[in-house]
């Protein structure tokens, strides 16, 4: 006997609205999952965990005997920690400071200057940041070489005497703190002028109508208009600048986790890395790395909090 199937009851307009709209709301969740997955498993686990292990006489072939804050209380009364601390301090101002200065005056100067090529300029300021850290290092190191290097060639032009950069704490600063300005400014410029690239050019002629120069519409049209991007900056060249490791590693190759034999350049990551991956002390290095995660986080702030008082002009 044949049968005849039924049509499938349709959906009633009310639960199909009712799952459109879930659908709607969990989608943006959806979308950034992926991100939050990735950053708990590569970033929050391994923090976490640095923590836990930062409470250990972490042999990593042997015992792991919990010593709670016993790290801590050795970290603050050792010398070479202390040191490391001031090295890292002294590079980031040195490096951060003149970086985001060129940064600043460079995009200025790109967005109101009628060059031809001014497209080849622009890109160009991305060769430092392609460039590899290793070549930049052997370059940089013949610039100030003590006999034969070009700073020390300009200095004895007007009566300077040598300077052995890297053997004086405040040289091997200086040079350090070269590098990394050379890395990165290219590349805070193009988000500096990428940012200006988007402020009316009304305003600015509106200003030299009303007579304000150069000088007046830098300081209260660019600088102003560029506030989210300059705290942007800030932030993140604090937090790259603390972490300065590669830079300090391959001026001295004699002495690289060291960075000289008085550790005159030695930065707290290079610290971290001597005392975790060259002692195997590994308790010792998750409190060195510890420590550095809350100074790049009040660093950070402190940062972001002076940066905010740049206000937009009225």
């Amino acid at each position: 006997m044949a049968t005849t199937l039924s049509p499938p009851r349709a959906m009633p307009e009310a639960e199909a609205r009712v799952r459109q709209g879930l659908a709607e709301r969990l989608a943006p969740y959806a979308y950034i999952a992926p991100f939050f997955l990735l950053f708990a498993v590569f970033g929050l686990v391994p923090l976490l965990f640095t923590f836990y292990v930062a409470l250990f006489d972490w042999n990593p072939i042997g015992e792991h005997v919990f010593i709670g804050f016993d790290n801590f209380a050795r970290l603050f009364g050792d010398t070479r920690f202390w040191n490391a601390a001031w090295n890292t301090i002294s590079i980031w101002l040195l490096s951060t400071v003149p970086q985001l200065l060129i940064a600043l005056g460079l995009a200025h100067l790109l967005n109101h200057a009628r060059l031809r090529l001014a497209v080849f300029f622009r890109m160009s300021m991305l060769v430092p940041y392609v460039t590899s850290v290793a070549a930049t290092a052997i370059v940089f190191a013949q610039m100030f070489d003590r006999d034969y290097g070009l700073l020390n060639w300009l200095l004895g032009l007007v009566g300077v005497g040598p300077i052995d950069f890297l053997q004086s704490g405040w040289g091997s600063h200086v040079m350090i703190a070269a590098m990394v300005t050379w890395r990165w400014f290219g590349y805070t410029t193009l988000l500096y002028l990428a940012s200006l690239q988007a402020v009316p050019r009304t305003i600015y002629e509106a200003a030299a109508v009303d007579g304000a120069g150069a000088w007046k519409q830098f300081r209260h049209i660019s600088i102003p208009s560029l506030r989210p991007v300059i705290v942007f900056t800030i932030v993140t060249s604090t937090i790259g600048g603390l972490q300065t490791f590669t830079e300090p590693l391959l001026v001295s190759p004699t002495a690289p986790l060291t960075c000289g034999p008085v550790r005159q350049c030695q930065t707290l990551t290079l610290f971290l890395y001597e005392q975790g991956f060259g002692r195997f002390q590994f308790g010792y290095g998750a409190a060195i790395g510890v420590a550095l995660f809350v100074l790049i986080i009040a660093f950070a702030a402190l940062n972001y909090v002076l940066s905010t008082r740049i206000r937009p002009e009225r």
